[in-house]
């Protein structure tokens, strides 16, 4: 008892101090955006370039650094950061260069040049705890610059992504200064405090505690490539701030102590009853956020009986209801997705309107009124803003809206056929209707889940669970906090990790997407697999995927060679369903527009709209100020 009431004393404590501990700024020229990870453990290090684990979103990825590159979502598209241009490749993709942007500067005043990166790259080449130690050596022959703008990288061998290590997506080597890493004596221990920054903002204060970050607008804003693509960042000062859970960041942001959060959907349902200023993604229902370039769902492990029979992995497919599914999950709050690719707005266009009239003709080995049975729902999204109206929502009527909204389609709720598919494998039911196994033995699913009941990979198990429970199979959920690492060894039968590996979001190629699925990245179980992500930790591998990835290693990612191997091996997945892609992640922000307005909503999508992306700081110019004080 006495342990709950410190917690809450130490909860309420930190949202009723919130921005007063940080004295001597004007709150209305400061944006106050929540810590995504936590309290920051090594408040004073600044030096992310290792690998020891570091908190990058305490403003140090969306406000102090620079990448070569910097993925999209939102727009569809690869911003060229501290480079000009795109990497260019010479014809057999052993050499890249890179043209840097003229004219940036580091905050103490050095320009950043040819001299950055080359250092910075071959630091990284010396010293083993430095990040991308292991790449850069693999790949790396040598590094060199030809003039103050132009880097040139010799490749061991052809590699058409190499570049892909410097694209910032939440992560990616980003360059740091030469003129203050030569002068320490060990870069792995330095600490870079005070740090130099490259973007558009430099340190102001921290917590010793690691509560808060501040950071203060730089005077020669101009000359970052935030300043010169996107403008002047409209904050002066951006304050970092670990509330802890949701209901804090519900408190801190009803008291306008909070800008930007990240929370559950009932903090959010909570937050917009209690702030009148506060709005989600979609000002109306669904709120949510659908750019997010992450797809969820479950996972099969082909290696475990009967998971390694296609049938049943489609029979389990065919009964799921997903209207009921997210009704369960998030009370229809996110876009459906049959494609092992999140239902974004650029993948719809990229893949899945493409993808359209194939799904329609698609059909499985099996009869059904005489007819082979094609198993695609385009109706799916009607049946998805039905519901919402019958829960008291109001929608569109335009299929092209709701297609946005709730996604473009799924696979037909059709438990007749799904028993079709079990019975030709020996499947029977007892007299109460629940399935038994070929060898009469009752059918038991096993699910397991992340332990945090928010989180989306939860509620995907509970929904399917809910759903394969009422096909009449005995179903149990285990929550783990190990689940990540039990995934990976393959100790599952059905995990409700996401289905694929994240795609890049803002760019067409696949190759993220598919890459670990390659069987010569096959363990066997008990060893741990490449990613626990996707079929690889189901252990699943198709030469067919193998010719697939193996193209895309050839050519341009850009290339409409390229694209079309992608849909290649999106048709590959749907065939076998190795895992069962849901919906997308549906990402759930609240923003107080009190003292700010213009946040990147629906009706105004112009950047990712979460603030622990490095994107954050494109977003800046953005936002405007109310005047209020």
């Amino acid at each position: 008892m006495k342990k709950s009431l410190l917690v809450i004393f130490v909860s309420v404590l930190l949202v009723v101090a919130g921005f007063s501990q940080v004295a001597g700024i004007p709150r209305e020229d400061t944006l106050i955006a929540n810590v995504l990870t936590g309290r920051v453990g090594s408040p004073g290090i600044f030096n992310i370039f290792t690998t020891s684990w570091r908190t990058p979103d305490q403003g140090i990825q969306q406000l102090m650094l620079e990448p070569l590159w910097t993925m999209e979502p939102t727009r569809g598209e690869v911003i060229n950061s501290l480079a000009v241009e795109g990497p260019i490749y010479n014809e057999d993709f052993t050499q890249m260069t890179v043209k840097l942007r003229k004219g940036c500067y580091w905050s103490d005043g050095v320009e950043i040049t040819a001299d950055d990166i080359v250092y910075a790259i071959e630091t990284a080449m010396k010293y083993q705890g430095m990040s991308y130690h292991d790449q850069f050596r693999l790949h790396i022959d040598k590094v060199y610059k030809t003039n103050d703008y132009t880097v040139v990288f010799e490749l061991k061998e052809p590699n058409a992504r190499f570049h892909t290590n410097f694209v910032d997506r939440w992560g990616a080597w980003r360059p740091f200064p030469k003129h203050i890493f030569e002068k320490v004596e060990d870069p792995l221990s330095f600490d870079f405090n005070p740090p130099i920054s490259s973007g558009p903002y430099v340190l102001k204060d921290y917590d010793a505690a690691g509560y808060w970050t501040l950071w203060e607008k730089r005077e020669d804003w101009d000359r970052t490539p935030t300043g010169m693509l996107f403008g002047e960042p409209k904050p002066k000062y951006v304050l970092f701030y670990y509330y802890g859970e949701a209901t804090n960041q519900v408190i801190a942001q009803a008291n306008h102590n909070l800008d930007m959060a990240d929370l559950t959907m009932e903090a959010f349902r909570a937050l917009i009853q209690r702030n009148p200023y506060s709005r989600g993604y979609r000002i109306e229902y669904p709120w949510v956020v659908n750019t997010d370039p992450c797809m969820t769902g479950v996972i099969f492990n082909t290696e475990v009986y009967p998971y390694n029979i296609k049938d049943v992995r489609w029979a389990l497919t065919l009964a799921i209801d997903i209207v009921d599914y997210i009704g369960i999950a998030f009370d229809g709050a996110a876009p459906m997705g049959a494609l092992h690719l999140p239902p974004m707005p650029v993948y719809q266009e990229w893949y899945y309107k493409p993808l359209e009239e194939w799904l329609k003709n698609f059909t499985l080995d099996i009869n059904v009124n005489g007819k082979p049975f094609k198993p695609y729902d385009p109706m799916a999204t009607l049946r998805a803003a039905q519901y919402a109206r019958e829960r008291g929502y109001e929608v569109p009527n335009d299929i092209e809206t709701l297609k946005e909204m709730f996604g473009p389609g799924w696979w037909k709720y059709a438990p007749d056929v799904a028993e079709q598919l079990l019975e030709r494998n020996g499947f029977t039911r007892d007299k109460n209707g629940k399935w038994l196994l070929p060898d009469g033995t009752p059918w038991k699913i096993n699910i397991i889940a992340n332990a945090n009941p928010s989180h989306p990979a939860h509620r995907n198990a509970l929904a399917v669970a809910q759903q394969w429970r009422n096909f009449g199979i005995d179903v149990s959920v285990t929550p783990s906090e190990q689940d990540a690492s039990i995934v990976a060894l393959g100790n599952f039968e059905v995990s409700a990790q996401w289905p694929a590996s994240e795609p890049w979001g803002g760019h067409p190629d696949l190759y993220r997407v598919f890459s670990s699925i390659h069987s010569k990245y096959y363990q066997p179980l008990g060893e741990n697999a490449i990613t626990n992500l996707g079929p690889a930790p189901g252990r699943w591998t198709d030469p067919r995927m193998d010719k697939v990835i193996e193209g895309m290693e050839k050519v341009d990612w850009g290339s409409e060679e390229n694209i079309q191997l992608g849909i290649e091996g999106l048709k590959i997945l749907v065939e076998e369903m190795p895992s069962v892609p849901t919906f997308g992640y549906p990402g759930v922000v609240g923003w107080d527009e009190y003292y700010w307005t213009n946040y990147p909503g629906a009706e105004n999508p112009y950047m990712i709209p979460y603030h622990h992306w490095p994107n954050f700081k494109y977003m800046l110019p953005f936002l405007e100020p109310t005047g209020r004080e």
